[in-house]
């Protein structure tokens, strides 16, 4: 089974499906999103809907309504096709300890998702997703996705690993390899067992190789669809990996471990 780990909700959702299959890929981890790149049709459009994610990026809320229609995109994907997509639900990080508790047990484990992403805490704000690593355990160790590229700062990183160190019932995934600071995202990832290393966007080809033979068992292939194509994604990863064991745990042996498929 090929999983694509890391992938957002797209419009129409069609158009999702249309990429998985010529991909190959059999299943995705599906997050809310508030941008949908994939609308825009010019350079104006793709502004407004970057502007979208770099607000969410920065630690800037948009709003009760745009987390509602995110909300009803996922709910609609995952009815219409639960066999290809994973669903995981993302929590408001700028709430108190126990209103972060009632979102994961209201919006994730209510919902029957599978885990928690993608959390974008602002840069330098890490230890703002310590709430949420404490809620994860407390419903069985449930799996957490956090952006690991720009604006996520070096020091965010190890703020991360610090955390992760002190739920290890917890599976936390750094989603884009870490994005440029990737040989600490690796280092970090290597040291601390219950870290993931996801591995969408890499613009450098060393880092995928370098990233799966120094921590095979917990690298995992994902696209960022749509910012990244799963065909293109899963091309990097044959390209740097032999066929065999190892290949297939990145395309898909590590995440259904994690997500107990």
């Amino acid at each position: 089974m090929i999983i694509d780990a890391h992938s957002h909700v797209h419009d129409p959702v069609a158009d999702h499906i249309a990429l998985l299959d010529e991909a190959g890929v059999d299943r995705a981890v599906l997050f809310p999103t508030r941008p949908h790149p994939e609308r825009a049709t010019d350079l104006a459009g793709l502004r407004r809907e970057m502007a979208v994610l770099h607000r969410a990026l920065a630690g800037s809320e948009n709003g009760d309504d745009g987390f509602a229609r995110a909300w009803q995109e996922l709910d609609a994907a995952l009815a219409a096709h639960p066999d290809r997509f994973i669903g995981f639900g993302s929590v408001r990080l700028d709430g108190t300890p126990e209103g972060i508790a009632e979102a994961v047990a209201r919006d994730v484990v209510g919902r029957g998702l599978h885990g928690i992403g993608e959390l974008t805490p602002p840069p330098g704000g890490a230890a703002a997703v310590e709430p949420v690593l404490q809620a994860a355990h407390d419903h069985g160790g449930l799996p957490v996705v956090v952006h690991g590229s720009a604006p996520t700062t070096e020091p965010d990183l190890h703020t991360l690993a610090r955390l992760s160190a002190r739920y290890p019932s917890v599976p936390l995934v750094v989603s884009q390899v870490g994005g440029q600071h990737w040989m600490t995202a690796i280092e970090l990832v290597r040291d601390t067992p219950n870290m993931y290393l996801e591995l969408s966007t890499a613009n450098i080809v060393f880092a995928l190789r370098l990233a799966i033979r120094e921590i095979p068992e917990q690298t995992l292939f994902g696209s960022d669809a749509p910012y990244g194509d799963p065909v293109l994604a899963c091309a990097m990863v044959e390209r740097v990996t032999p066929s065999g064991e190892v290949r297939e745990r990145v395309l898909g042996g590590n995440a259904a471990q994690l997500l107990g498929l």
